[in-house]
């Protein structure tokens, strides 16, 4: 006798996949189905494409030769130069108007001594920050009289004033534009997006044409390069304001302008500190790479050191530079903090609010007055301590004895050959080796499934115009630098940043030093690349990997560390092991965080693979620093259109569509 169970206390639960059928419910599968629509697309166009332009490399037919238009162009900008009216009327007077004021800041700076000048700096940080920063940004400007780079530091800095003052008014107007106006913020955004992703090599030679080299050339390609942090910001903050205390302010009958200036402005101040602070550090970063193009200072001294691979001389202005970055960004970052010991207008000291200012104002005169009457304006030269020497002197001990021949772990030297060989050339070799319009597909592919179509039209257009460029090959031996340096980044970022969620301690160790990596500018990371591994397209990467290897920490941290507690909490009352939690939780609800930690990768990475140019990284880099050096518009032009193509199509490829509409939502 055979028992049959009850059916009747369990509901029976029926698939819609099951009603629909295999093939419907892949369809549903939006993911899936892209893929499958792309892979007939390829199976059709591929052996179509292969038919009419065989082989694999873009092919000369689909070219276009600007060189000759872009000739012209040069030719005709150099000879009118001094006589069309643009310049005569308009670009000769803002470049007259640029010199004048760089060359007014810089003798202030000179008229208060390096004593003055010390004295009004360290005041200035006492009265934002304290004392602490006070004496941290004392002893950094004497470290760079020390070094025998006090003439630089203040050349530097005077440009850096100018272009700032400049870099943030236009950035105030643009998003104070964009902040009120939805059409124009409509306008703006796709801009600013597009500006942000560039790598500064890109703003160097249009501007450097036109204006010739030189402080003015530098001054506005710093200028275009650091407004749209600012401009971006101004609008999240005037967009971003409490909605009931705009409505409050307009029941009282106020004007717009009112509202504006009582209401929208103060509630935005943190975005507006906050554009500040990005903006300095942008300016200082651009500020030395223009050194190419005339900006002299200290990025002149590291570019002219690098160019002859004297290492010495190149951290005797690098040090300098990366002093300079950290006091400005503790600086301009206290301003919008509260932080302890910083002289606030709330304290009940009696040197609180004006007060304080007007005696550092005071303190500042009497002590460049006093070096005046000492007639000791000038770092005196007993005060120098050459590094240089002994910095060479280290690094050929480095190349003799850790370049090669390590026993078992070999060398730097070693290293990098062996990732050249095993790794650079493979993907260069590969990506070179594919068929160009299966290599189009591949990037349609992976913008469509993390976006829309409309990204992935972007990504392909972008691709599509390198190859019309007629630089194909040197791109793709670009972008196998850039994936093996994301690669790299990537998977030691997460690994660090999942560590780093997981223990305070950890992070506490980190912070400083990610904050110091965060603040130097780009060029500095070439200097110990060459130190280590001396120059070649490994180097390159490198420091690429080095330099984005912070906002990857970060980025990555914070995700996995603002994952709902609940949930996580959820996970342990079912006896989820860490692991599991990690993988089945964590991971999951961070994704959002993981894709922009690698979007931050690809556009941190690129930047600095083409600086790479400098020491070796070759490819598209190497045509615009040649176009730079040579005064050679279409090499340089192509070069940096490719590369401006090449970031814009890696943006695409790792922005998910959601974030940018979220990030709309959030400004309207």
């Amino acid at each position: 006798m055979s028992t049959t169970a009850p059916t009747t206390a369990t509901p029976r639960v029926v698939d819609a996949d099951a009603k629909t059928g295999p093939v419907q419910a892949l369809l549903r599968r939006r993911g899936l189905a892209k893929l499958l629509l792309l892979a007939v697309a390829a199976a059709v166009l591929v052996p179509l494409v292969h038919a009419q332009w065989p082989g694999a490399l873009w092919p000369s037919d689909l070219t276009v030769d600007v060189s000759g238009p872009l000739g012209k162009a040069n030719d005709w900008i150099i000879d009118n130069r001094d006589s069309h009216w643009l310049f005569a009327y308009f670009l000769g007077h803002l470049s007259n108007g640029i010199v004048v004021s760089v060359r007014a800041v810089y003798l202030v700076l000179l008229a208060g001594g390096w004593a003055g000048v010390v004295a009004g700096a360290a005041l200035v940080a006492w009265r934002v920050a304290g004392v602490r920063l006070a004496v941290l940004t004392a002893a950094s400007f004497g470290v760079c009289g020390l070094l025998g780079m006090w003439v630089p530091t203040m050349q530097t800095l005077a440009l850096m004033v100018v272009s700032v003052v400049f870099a943030v008014v236009l950035g105030i107007v643009m998003g104070l534009a964009a902040g009120l106006s939805d059409r124009i913020f409509r306008l703006l955004r796709p801009v600013l997006d597009t500006m942000q992703i560039l790598p500064a090599f890109s703003y160097l030679l249009p501007v450097s044409l036109i204006f010739g080299p030189g402080v003015p050339a530098a001054t506005i390609a710093t200028v275009i390069y650091a407004a749209p942090p600012m401009a971006r910001l101004t609008a999240l903050g005037l967009r971003g304001a409490d909605v009931g205390v705009m409505e409050a302010v307009t029941s009282l009958g106020t004007t717009a302008r009112q509202r504006l200036l009582s209401a929208r402005i103060p509630l935005a101040r943190k975005e507006l500190l906050l554009g500040l602070n990005q903006t300095i550090m942008m300016a200082l970063s651009m500020a030395v790479i223009a050194s190419m193009i005339g900006g002299a200072g200290l990025g002149d001294r590291v570019y002219q050191a690098l160019g002859t691979v004297d290492v010495g001389a190149a951290l005797a202005a690098g040090i300098p530079i990366v002093l300079l970055a950290v006091v400005l960004d503790r600086v301009t970052a206290a301003l919008g903090e509260d932080r302890p010991g910083a002289q606030s207008a709330d304290d009940t000291s009696p040197l609180r609010g004006w007060r304080g200012w007007s005696v550092a104002a005071v303190v500042t005169v009497a002590v460049a007055l006093a070096a005046r009457f000492a007639d000791r304006l000038d770092w005196p030269e007993s005060w120098t301590v050459d590094i240089v020497e002994p910095v060479n002197t280290a690094k050929d001990w480095m190349v003799d004895h850790l370049h090669t021949g390590l026993p078992v772990i070999g060398g730097t030297a070693d290293w990098a050959a062996h990732f050249t060989t095993w790794v650079l050339n493979p993907v260069r070799d590969g990506l070179q080796g594919l068929p160009w319009v299966l290599v189009l597909l591949v990037f349609a592919a992976l913008a469509w499934l993390i976006g829309t179509w409309q990204t992935a039209l972007t990504a392909v257009l972008a691709m599509a115009g390198i190859g019309v460029l007629g630089v194909w090959d040197k791109s793709l031996d670009t972008l196998a630098q850039v994936l093996a340096g994301v690669a790299f980044t990537v998977v030691l970022g997460f690994a660090i940043g999942i560590a780093t969620a997981r223990s305070q301690r950890l992070e506490r160790l980190l912070r400083p030093v990610l904050d110091v990596c965060q603040t130097m500018p780009q060029f500095v990371y070439l200097i110990p690349v060459v130190m280590l591994f001396d120059i070649g397209r490994a180097p390159a990467v490198a420091a690429a990997v080095v330099y984005a290897l912070p906002a990857v920490i970060r980025i990555t941290t914070q995700g996995l560390r603002q994952v709902d507690a609940a949930a996580l909490e959820a996970s342990r009352s079912l006896g989820a092991t860490n692991w599991q939690q990690l993988r089945q939780v964590q991971l999951p609800l961070a994704r959002p965080a993981l894709l922009l930690a690698l979007n931050q990768a690809v556009v941190l990475v690129l930047a600095v693979v083409v600086i790479g140019a400098l020491v070796g990284g070759g490819a598209l880099g190497y045509d615009v620093v040649f176009g730079i050096a040579q005064g050679d518009l279409a090499t340089g032009m192509v070069g940096g259109v490719a590369i401006v193509c090449l970031g814009l199509m890696l943006d695409r490829v790792t922005q998910p569509t959601a974030r940018r509409d979220h990030g709309a939502k959030k400004g309207a």
